[in-house]
């Protein structure tokens, strides 16, 4: 102790443990040449802003996952008639926008041409065309989930 009060006034160590505590600071370092000072508040810095959002959709995305790889086979067995599936790897729109109806429900009827979905992939959107005439049975994703290239997304009957 008697080194700091050496190198540093104790007016100074002071007046920092002030800056620190007034502005809520996690801690202040001052240098003076070949004398440096650290003083430290209570509170913990929070962390990076990066880490939280890099951490979340990982955590989320594993989860998605396996629930992806235990579905299949089920989903795979339940799928009778015509199965749409995805031509790109992106994300499921079942509407034009927000705002407006979707392009198709269960229970509508297509013809071959109409479009019945969109799926942005790198801020582009593409409308996706029946390939099939009939009727919506099932829908087999929800509006804004992620989907994969040839994952299963609509059965026509």
């Amino acid at each position: 102790m008697d080194k700091i009060y050496d190198q540093f006034e104790l007016e100074t160590i002071e007046k920092l443990a002030k800056l620190v505590s007034a502005n809520e600071l996690s801690e202040i370092t001052i240098e003076d040449g070949d004398r440096k000072i650290t003083v430290k508040g209570k509170k913990c810095p929070p962390p990076p802003a990066m880490a939280m959002p890099f951490m979340a959709p990982t955590q989320q995305a594993a989860a998605p996952a396996s629930v992806a790889e235990a579905a299949p086979a089920p989903v795979q067995a339940e799928l009778s008639g015509n199965v749409v599936k995805s031509p790109i790897v992106g994300t499921f729109y079942a509407a034009p926008s927000p705002e407006k109806p979707p392009f198709v429900k269960v229970g509508d009827s297509v013809k071959k041409g109409d479009v019945i979905m969109i799926i942005e992939s790198m801020k582009l959107m593409n409308e996706i065309k029946s390939e099939y005439d009939g009727k919506v049975k099932k829908i087999l994703v929800a509006n804004g989930q992620a989907v994969e290239y040839d994952q299963p997304l609509m059965i026509i009957e």
